[in-house]
């Protein structure tokens, strides 16, 4: 580890109603991956932008490479050398890699662009990181582990030597992880500074030189990971010491509540066959591609069915499109919870309110105030939700927090099943307790959860069954308390092993 490249010292930020940052410190040096790591709502977002230029700080210093700096914008930041990778990637999807590499920025001469030579020039960057990809592919046909390579390059264009990447990993497969863990040490020998914000605390003993911690705004403590436990830096992100990472409560398995026979909707949900019971949670596991969302869509009625029956309590739904799926009581707290979850730019009570104009409205179609105040603060209360109050948009909430909203809208209609898909993906640690304790009520309650993760810790400690998928087929199904990551594995890879060992035969025939 080299200089100090970005000092922040005393740094303080408001929004209305909300105090995000106070008197925060922060430190980055050459050559180091730093942690900045916090609960959602820490502040570290937050922080971050103020690095970047999106926000103006209230009050304090920061300095880049020993230059003191007022008000950063974007463009006085990129000047500086400050360049951030965000969780969603911001790239034009009809547009090649030497065309996004170069949007707003583009090498003209007096009558054209110069595409050959920005082309040569991006090419020159992803040869440094050693990735193949040809800078005149469109982004839209890249998988977002190659979209995030070219961000990584595009910011090395533009002479970035400090890196900020926030939440890199959340939409990665293993292999494409060590892939970047493996860009991030290059890096890293090449004397950048690397800010890694992540919720996946697994990952930090890879790559991490340092941590600095945040909790509720405030800077809690930093120093080198090697001097803390995973203990402490939990300890330190939530302020308590989380007893269990996965509570499991033991219910009295009841009687059948949903059944699915014989699902079929395209290549990825091929013959589906399973039930859920009352006082119990299932698990969907799978690598990525294994047609577990699908298999969501499904039921939903999102995606078409080509045939299968869906049951609840004996009876057949007919689900043709997500309200008949939502007035039968089967509900879904979807994958991407911004993009299919939530109206960001509307209330949390708008957003509470919504699917159930049904319920708070009169039989004139005019909303009964009562009505809705009543069922979003037992949603608030039930699910503690923190908000300062129920007009804020959806987007100012921690992801935590954006989760409970989605599943508090469908709770307040008495929902039978609930369908989680990837419920704590980008959220931090003591956002995902409160998220498996949520499922845990709803399982003390008799309502029937189903759950898809890519997290098999998360699915072996908090499933009671467990279904494993691989390419749209259910490949078997295993009890949570007894079986081994191994076992889910050899499950979730059984088409692969199968065609592997088809074509060993083949050849030595």
């Amino acid at each position: 580890m080299g200089d100090v490249i970005v000092s922040m010292e005393h740094i303080h930020k408001s929004f209305p109603g909300v105090k995000a940052l106070d008197d925060v410190r922060f430190e980055l040096r050459s050559g180091e991956v730093m942690a900045l790591l916090g609960e959602n709502g820490a502040g570290k977002s937050t922080l971050m932008k103020i690095l970047s230029g999106v926000y103006t700080r209230d009050s304090g210093t920061l300095t880049i490479f020993g230059k003191e700096y007022g008000d950063l914008t974007p463009k006085l930041a990129r000047e500086a050398g400050v360049a951030i990778i965000h969780q969603e990637l911001n790239m034009c999807r009809h547009l090649s890699v030497a065309e996004n590499m170069f949007l707003g920025r583009e090498l003209s001469g007096m009558l054209a662009l110069k595409n050959d030579e920005m082309e040569k020039e991006a090419q020159k960057y992803l040869d440094q990181l050693g990735v193949s990809i040809s800078p005149r592919q469109t982004v839209g046909e890249l998988p977002v582990s190659r979209q995030q390579m070219i961000e990584i390059a595009k910011a090395l264009s533009i002479n970035a030597k400090i890196l900020i990447m926030d939440e890199p990993t959340s939409a990665l497969t293993s292999r494409e992880i060590e892939e970047l863990f493996a860009i991030i040490r290059k890096l890293k020998e090449q004397g950048h500074g690397i800010v890694y914000i992540s919720h996946r605390l697994e990952e930090l003993s890879h790559i991490t030189d340092r941590v600095t911690i945040m909790r509720d705004g405030q800077y809690i403590t930093e120093g080198n990971f090697s001097d803390f436990t995973m203990d402490e830096i939990i300890q330190n992100m939530v302020g308590r010491e989380i007893k269990e990472k996965f509570p499991r409560i033991s219910c009295e398995k009841g009687r059948k509540v949903f059944e699915v026979r014989h699902l079929n909707a395209g290549r990825m949900v091929r013959d589906i066959n399973f039930s859920l019971y009352e006082g119990e949670i299932v698990g969907f596991a799978g690598l990525m591609g294994a047609g577990r969302t699908e298999t969501t869509r499904a039921i939903f009625g999102i995606d078409p069915k080509e045939s299968g029956e869906i049951l609840l309590d004996g009876k057949e739904l007919t689900i043709n499109k997500p309200m008949d799926s939502i007035r039968s009581g089967v509900v879904l707290a979807p994958e991407d919870r911004k993009k299919d979850g939530l109206c960001t730019k509307l209330s949390v009570r708008q957003n509470l309110a919504l699917p159930n104009l049904d319920i708070v409205c009169g039989s004139t179609g005019v909303v009964n105030s009562a009505k809705e105040d009543e069922l979003c603060k037992k949603a608030v209360k039930d699910l503690t939700i923190k908000l300062p109050n129920l007009e804020v948009n959806a987007d100012t909430l921690s992801g935590g927090n954006q989760q409970k909203v989605v599943v508090g809208k469908w709770l307040a209609r008495n929902s039978r099943v609930v369908i989680f898909d990837e419920p704590t993906r980008g959220i931090d640690v003591g956002a995902k307790v409160e998220i498996y304790n949520l499922m845990n009520q709803l399982k003390q309650q008799g309502i029937a959860v189903m759950f898809v993760s890519s997290e098999m810790p998360e699915v072996m400690g908090i499933a009671d069954r467990i279904i494993v998928m691989c390419d749209g087929r259910i490949t078997g199904e295993l009890d949570a308390r007894e079986t081994t990551q191994n076992e889910i594995l050899k499950l979730a890879t059984a088409f692969e092993n199968k065609i592997t060992a088809d074509t060993n035969n083949q050849e030595e025939g």
